[in-house]
């Protein structure tokens, strides 16, 4: 449980929590002096009932939003501090704006330096009480419990942790099994210890010995040395509480707030999110369809573009679906909240504008129009996401482990949804050992497309017995992977739509369709390779005798070769298939009683000119009928 607070700049935030926990966040000699607060700060508090909860105090000055921002990403409930003689100010507006974007469902307001009341007079309470009520209409905050107290007399602090204790204890426990998610928000050395980094885990779990990365920039992987949780040595911190992670492998001049702890290989790095986003019903404009502004998510900070799916405009108060363009690479969780903040203040507000929820990460460009392809998302339970994800990865698939990363969904939850998907034919499991899956539309969609190919290369070289496996398979994509084109293929061959021989793929009853002209011209080519035995003639002499072009040629060549009437020896010379035979057999029974056999030998027994013996020499190489060594050749054993 994380409690935050929130409110503008001195109205006593920092000195609530001090009375509290007895902790001072203010850590920095720059806020002792100047008496505000600069930087997080952190502390834990122990509730009424037992619990301890984290404390994230932040600053309230409005150029430190960005750290408030940063602080308030992990928060579960929030005190929104109103001092008594000040009101509802800018920053208290604009932090509740925040939270409210954020995702924060409870909280208690806390109306601090009661102990100036009296003198202010009954009057000034009611109007306190009356900015208190329109500032929290409609908001999470319209019921909450508004508790005068003073950290200077101590007056009303019992009252203020009872009701802390109320709204946590009605709280659900964040997920502990989904994908472990740090954001980094201190790094620091400790003598004997070496790097630490601090954050609120926001999901799944940490523990002693994992290999973690950080994001962007540093995939590792890296391992946890030790955890603390509020100072104390523990072997394993869970979602929802605050941690202090000693790391070995890294220098801290590496490490920066913004950063992402994760476990290694769970989670990509994102330069496209696509969102559910909403604009603040106080923004003075809509938001174009096409807009910079500054992201905060978790406690990263960068610049993003922001490209509404479907509307031309966002107006005050509606919400859209977007795609944010990012300026420079991080770590996202689905179902994370973020916020943007434009470069001028919103009058009474500050600078925030808007806000949402993260749906997927590292999706594909989407153009205008585009939201019909994440709507679905909105709605989906988890075998819907996990089908919809195995969808947008196409062809290459996803494997369990990046389904994981990239749904947020717990291990058990994730493996049913697979299993659910599974037995509709929603997904299939390709690789059992990568645990690799590809959609079950997709594979349709393959099984069509190679179907599609094939028909196509028959129509266009009817004279070609079909295609090689692996010619279809890069025809379909050279980025399919070689065990799902292996699916494929069997599906199309068990459907009895495709015929497997050897290595060709060709369509059912298709393949090596010859016309009356054409078979005509086999049969004088092959008369023609026969005469001529170990002399054949160069494709360019047989243009010349048959009258036929070159194209034409190699096809019906292609052909033989195919039915096993020709061979191929090398570029532009085939042979009759007979005639090699026979000078194989006359080759092999030559070495069997000689042992070995020389060029010139070799020459002799072929009867032509080095045109045609060295290609046959290197031809029986090739063939592994025969072994070279040195300037002689000797039978392969085998």
């Amino acid at each position: 449980m994380i409690v935050g607070t929130a409110g503008h700049i001195d109205h006593g935030k920092t000195s609530l929590v001090k009375v509290l926990t007895g902790i001072d966040t203010d850590r920095l000699k720059e806020e002792k002096r100047r008496g505000i607060t600069l930087e997080l700060g952190f502390a834990h508090l122990t509730l009424d009932d037992g619990a301890v909860a984290g404390v994230v105090d932040v600053p309230g000055h409005e150029r430190f939003v960005k750290a408030m921002a940063a602080g308030s990403g992990g928060v579960d409930l929030v005190v929104l501090v109103v001092a008594a003689d000040e009101g509802v100010m800018p920053q208290t507006r604009e932090h509740l704006d925040i939270c409210r974007l954020l995702g924060v469902r409870a909280g208690v307001i806390a109306l601090t330096k009661s102990d100036t009341l009296a003198e202010l007079g009954p009057e000034w309470l009611a109007l306190v009480e009356a900015d208190l009520s329109a500032l929290t209409v409609g908001t999470f905050l319209e019921s909450a419990p508004v508790v005068a107290c003073s950290a200077r007399t101590g007056a009303g602090l019992d009252a203020l942790r009872a009701a802390l204790t109320r709204a946590a204890a009605a709280l659900p426990e964040r997920p502990s099994e989904g994908p472990a998610f740090l954001p980094v928000d201190r790094v620091f050395t400790i003598k004997g210890f070496g790097t630490v980094v601090t954050g609120t885990l926001l999901s799944g779990a940490l523990a002693v010995g994992d290999a973690v990365s950080l994001l962007p920039g540093l995939p590792g992987p890296l391992r946890v040395r030790g955890v603390q949780r509020h100072g104390d040595a523990v072997s394993v911190v869970e979602a929802g509480q605050r941690a202090a992670v000693n790391l070995t492998g890294v220098e801290p001049e590496a490490l920066r707030r913004g950063m992402v702890l994760v476990r290694a290989g769970e989670l990509p790095e994102a330069r496209m999110l696509d969102v559910e986003l909403t604009l603040l019903p106080a923004a003075p404009s809509p938001l174009p369809r096409r807009s910079k502004l500054l992201l905060h998510l978790g406690t990263a900070q960068v610049e993003a573009t922001v490209a509404l799916l479907d509307v031309e405009r966002l107006e005050p108060g509606e919400t859209t679906l977007a795609q944010l363009r990012l300026g420079a690479s991080v770590g996202a969780l689905v179902g994370q909240r973020f916020i943007l903040r434009g470069a001028r203040a919103l009058p009474g507000r500050g600078a925030t504008v808007a806000g949402g929820r993260i749906l997927s990460i590292s999706p594909p460009k989407r153009r205008k129009g585009g939201a019909s392809a994440v709507a679905p998302l909105l709605e989906a339970d988890p075998a819907g996401q996990v089908a919809w994800l195995l969808r947008q990865a196409g062809y290459r698939g996803l494997t369990q482990p990046e389904l994981f990363g990239r749904s947020a969904l717990g291990p058990r939850v994730l493996t049913r949804a697979l299993e659910l998907l599974g037995a509709r034919g929603g997904a299939l499991l390709i690789d059992r050992e990568r645990r690799l899956y590809l959609s079950g539309e997709v594979f349709e969609a393959l099984q069509g497309r190679a179907l599609a190919l094939l028909a196509t290369f028959h129509e266009r070289e009817p004279l070609r017995e079909g295609l090689s496996r692996e010619e279809l398979r890069q025809r379909l994509s050279s980025a399919l992977d070689v065990r799902a084109f292996q699916r494929v293929l069997q599906a199309l061959v068990e459907g009895g739509r495709v015929e497997l021989e050897r290595d060709v793929v060709r369509l059912k009853g298709r393949g090596r369709t010859l016309s009356l002209g054409d078979t005509a011209a086999r049969a004088r080519l092959a008369a023609e390779l026969s005469a001529a035995a170990l002399a054949p003639p160069s494709l360019p002499e047989l243009e010349q005798k048959l009258q036929l072009p070159a194209s034409r040629l190699r096809e019906l060549l292609g052909v033989m070769v195919v039915e096993g009437a020709a061979v191929r020896v090398s570029e532009g010379l085939w042979f009759a298939a007979g005639a090699l035979a026979s000078l194989r057999e006359r080759l092999v029974a030559h070495l069997r009683e000689k042992k070995e056999i020389t060029t010139q030998d070799f020459k002799e027994m072929v009867g032509q000119s080095r045109k045609f013996v060295i290609p046959l020499s290197e031809y029986f190489d090739r063939e592994k009928v025969t072994l070279r060594v040195g300037e002689k050749r000797v039978l392969r054993r085998g």
